[in-house]
């Protein structure tokens, strides 16, 4: 039956997908490759080192007391807060979840670094002896997923360093022990056009599960993950390949944690880690405008945005649940950083600029295509705009995963602040197959995004594939009290044009355009078509939304076409 659904799903894509059916026709007369041969789960550089065969931990780790919380519990999971009565932890895990992420995250205990310091161990006690009861022996299962079980034995022994095990010691000892296996055994790889970062985060859980037990074989595979893949999922200046500002700090807190957990344990790893976690540290400067990190492509259901801000600066949320000393650590080598070079940045698509009062972020992937593997946004040339502490143009983010409804909708260009002609995305959906000729044919030169004294220029042929359509082209320049936008698309015949630009302040619609209200001015768009008011989310957590309005200007345009938006500063 998955089977049948995989080739149901396959099928769809294809008859609404013309590039796709191109593609099929090439490769079948031969004039482009297939899909470079691998091998699942083995990785090429672990030769030698799989099959990961069971070891006794060592361990010293003090137990836990048991005893029985008096009060309710509540846990903060994506998109939800599950509470959980006295005598109620067996019903956690029978629960039923709208969102497979919520369930997920109840067999990741992906809640307890969220609340440490501030919840009952007794009830971390008593959750940990359910699941155990439960879901305690390895299997083919969602609880023992690769990416799920190295969340849960880091999180729990993380909780462990500092509290003591929860459980019966030898029993605990032994089930987190086989977690190493389990891990190993379905290593998330599945060659380099597949892989996502998902085969980093399982190194991470081999290597800190590994160096708390003793267990040394875990403990050298996790160590050789994390370095190799960092080479791959990591662009030139630092920043993640997927293409989410949020997952690019998820990825830092990785390597930061194997990082100190390397160090701690006197361990070779160290200086390779430490190398990585200051390059891809010094990005995170670059990503923070006055009014904080634009929330570019996906959001991450593993932990809320602000869980990471000690990233960037203080200890707040990660940062804050280290120990004394790793904190001190952790600060000395983020504080030193310098900021990755802005030029090296921008051509990995990520370009930050400031004019005066006005800052912003823009992101344009390389190739123009969304980044593959990733998570598929259509952003090319989206933008998200400070002016001082106000946040006068926002990335709307994500607040789900799926192919359908609004998932898919906050994925589409539509969604981005950005120009769309014919309601259609730039680029067509990215497949980790096609190659870097094919993609070309397909979408023309790679875009280009550059800045300028007071401006910033996009040029990229996306549409080139709809008939008619050439070149497209933006420029954002800057005074002090306006931010100007002119647009140009190449090409013969009518197309529809629209612009699309999202914001969380206070909006009225006026004469002419809008006008939206900031705690230190008012901002007043002027348009050169007429504007469409409609309610949008802004998703701040993953399943977390917030209100947010959509302004579009959209016109049936004779190419080639100019159209200018203004906002000026009250």
């Amino acid at each position: 039956m998955p089977m049948l659904g995989s080739l149901v799903r396959k099928a769809r894509q294809t008859a609404t997908d013309p590039v796709l059916r191109h593609w099929i026709v090439r490769r079948a007369f031969g004039r482009t490759p297939g899909e470079p041969r691998f091998t699942a789960h083995r990785p090429p550089y672990l030769e030698g080192m799989l099959p990961l065969t069971g070891e006794t931990p060592t361990a010293d780790l003090a137990e836990l007391s048991p005893a029985s919380p008096e009060s309710p519990i509540d846990l903060p999971l994506p998109g939800v807060t599950a509470r959980v009565e006295p005598g109620g932890a067996d019903d956690l895990y029978r629960r039923a979840f709208a969102d497979e992420e919520t369930a997920i995250a109840v067999h990741r205990f992906a809640w307890l670094p969220l609340v440490a310091g501030r919840i009952d161990p007794a009830c971390v006690d008593v959750l940990w002896r359910a699941w155990c009861e439960g879901h305690g022996t390895p299997d083919d299962g969602p609880a023992w997923h690769p990416y799920t079980a190295a969340e849960r034995a880091i999180n729990i022994v993380h909780f462990a360093r500092r509290q003591g095990l929860p459980g019966p010691r030898a029993e605990t000892l032994a089930v987190l022990a086989e977690h190493a296996p389990a891990i190993a055994s379905g290593l998330e790889y599945f060659g380099d056009h597949h892989t996502s970062n998902h085969l980093a985060n399982n190194g991470r859980g081999l290597f800190v599960l590994g160096l708390a037990l003793g267990l040394e074989r875990a403990a050298d595979m996790g160590g050789r993950i994390l370095i190799e893949e960092a080479r791959r999922i990591f662009s030139p200046s630092g920043i993640l390949r997927e293409g989410s500002s949020h997952y690019h700090l998820l990825l830092t807190r990785v390597y930061a944690e194997a990082w100190l957990a390397a160090r701690r344990h006197g361990r070779p790893e160290a200086e390779a880690l430490g190398q990585i976690t200051e390059k891809t540290l010094a990005v995170i400067p670059r990503l923070m405008l006055p009014g904080g990190m634009p929330l570019v492509g996906d959001v991450s259901p593993d932990c809320p945005p602000e869980f990471l801000n000690g990233l960037a600066a203080g200890d707040e949320g990660w940062v804050g649940g280290l120990d004394s000393d790793e904190r001190t650590v952790f600060a000395e080598l983020r504080d030193g950083v310098t900021p990755a070079d802005a030029d090296t940045l921008a051509a990995d698509g990520w370009r930050r600029a400031d004019f005066g009062a006005w800052s912003g972020l823009w992101h344009a992937p390389p190739a123009g295509w969304s980044a593959m593997p990733g998570h598929g946004h259509q952003d090319i040339g989206g933008f998200e705009i400070h002016h001082g502490a106000d946040v006068v143009f926002r990335d709307l983010g994500r607040g789900a995963y799926g192919e359908s409804g609004d998932a898919a909708f906050y994925r589409s260009a539509l969604a981005h602040n950005t120009l769309v002609v014919d309601g259609r995305d730039p680029y067509p959906p990215n497949k980790p197959y096609y190659d870097d000729a094919f993609r070309s044919r397909i979408g023309g030169p790679l875009p280009k995004l550059q800045r300028y004294l007071n401006a910033l220029t996009l040029h990229h042929h996306g549409y080139a594939r709809l008939g008619g359509v050439g070149a497209l082209s933006r420029r954002w320049s800057f005074s002090a009290s306006q931010m100007r936008i002119d647009d140009g698309v190449d090409g013969s015949g009518r197309h529809c044009v629209s612009r699309r630009l999202h914001t969380t302040l206070a909006v009225e619609r006026t004469a002419d355009g809008a006008l939206f209200t900031g705690r230190e001015a008012r901002f007043r768009i002027r348009a050169d078509g007429p504007v469409t008011i409609e309610p949008a989310t802004f998703w701040g957590a993953y399943g977390r939304g917030g209100p947010a309005t959509a302004i579009d200007v959209t016109i049936a345009a004779r190419l080639p076409w100019q159209g200018v938006l203004t906002v000026e500063v009250e």
